[in-house]
């Protein structure tokens, strides 16, 4: 199994090659750059959780990556929905956004429940 890092990593560099891939309409451009923004940053905000200072600011970081999760999870859902892209040709990235949303999600849960014991 792949660390988070590298996952997360992995991830970025498919969304952008999905971007490099994209029509060059107005609004695939739009919903692309979104998607490339959010999607790109998932990982920044964990690495920066490696360097926090203090659970608080760990728990801050995680859950900053899920929230950009959960907005490329909605981009690649307006692709699909606005028929730019297939279900099918996003099926494996939005599969690694979900399994990725779990995984930060343990770990923000796991934490926090460490940070009341103490």
């Amino acid at each position: 199994m792949q660390d988070i890092s590298t996952r997360t990593k992995a991830f970025a560099l498919k969304i952008i090659k999905l971007f490099s891939q994209l029509p060059k309409t107005t609004e695939a451009q739009v919903l692309g750059k979104q998607l490339l923004r959010c999607g790109t940053s998932v990982g920044a905000h964990y690495h920066e959780s490696m360097r926090a200072r203090s659970k608080n600011e760990f728990v801050a970081k995680i859950e900053g990556g899920l929230q950009e999760l959960e907005e490329a999870r909605y981009w690649l859902e307006l692709l699909v929905l606005s028929s730019i892209m297939t279900e099918k040709s996003l099926s494996e990235l939005m599969q690694e956004a979900k399994e990725l949303t779990a995984i930060l999600i343990t770990i923000s849960k796991n934490t926090k429940a460490q940070r009341a014991l103490v």
